[in-house]
């Protein structure tokens, strides 16, 4: 993500922040671009009408009655799906942008009758988070990237140069070896035995002097 981008994240999360203390975050859910949140509305007192609120200005992305009549965003109707029973719903928003980063929270309203005069209560739902929605990570495949892929080549060159070095070497010390085995042998056979005079010898040389 750019320098840019982050600091625009940024901007957004600490003004985003402040509406932390007037309603009640369940947590900061990141997503990426393109990905989608499911946001559950709930209430343990029976209500007339549920909405769905985003942002700074407090737009209504969903509306539900009691009758099940719904009111979705007009420009969100393709990203957004109800599903559940009132006052009880899970809402699922699809292909999520950057400017969908904003906080989420689920309001309730009940209609009552005072003596013919009809009042509107506000109850504050389950449910709200903090959404941060980032650009989308790239990551480079193996078999594109050119310096993954010259790196991969360098590392067999270098176990191919080590293997026929080491070959050659194992080569040379068995050359060697035959070598110094093959010359002792010629030396023992070039060393002729020398004849060592015995007794009998000794006594010829004798019987012949004396014949003369």
């Amino acid at each position: 993500m750019s320098t840019i981008s982050m600091s625009a994240v940024w901007v957004k999360m600490s003004t985003i922040l402040c509406l932390c203390y007037t309603a009640e975050m369940k947590g900061v859910e990141w997503r990426e671009v393109g990905q989608s949140i499911t946001i559950q509305c709930r209430v343990g007192s029976d209500q007339d009408h549920l909405s769905l609120k985003m942002g700074l200005n407090e737009t209504e992305i969903v509306g539900i009655n009691k009758s099940k009549k719904e009111i979705i965003l007009e420009g969100m109707k393709e990203r957004v799906q109800t599903d559940g029973k009132f006052p009880n719903f899970d809402i699922l928003i699809k292909n999520l942008r950057e400017n969908d980063t904003g906080p989420y929270w689920c309001t309730y309203s009940k209609t009552g009758d005072l003596i013919h005069q009809y009042s509107i209560s506000t109850t504050k739902g389950e449910g709200s988070v903090l959404l941060v929605v980032t650009e989308k990570k790239k990551e480079p495949s193996p078999s594109t990237d050119p310096q993954r892929n010259c790196e991969g080549a360098d590392m067999n060159m270098v176990l191919v140069g080590i293997t026929v070095a080491f070959g050659v070497l194992l080569i040379m010390m068995l050359g060697f070896v035959l070598f110094v085995m093959h010359k002792t042998k010629s030396s023992d056979n070039a060393v002729k035995p020398r004849r060592v005079a015995t007794g009998n010898d000794v006594y010829e040389d004798m019987r012949g002097t004396l014949r003369r």
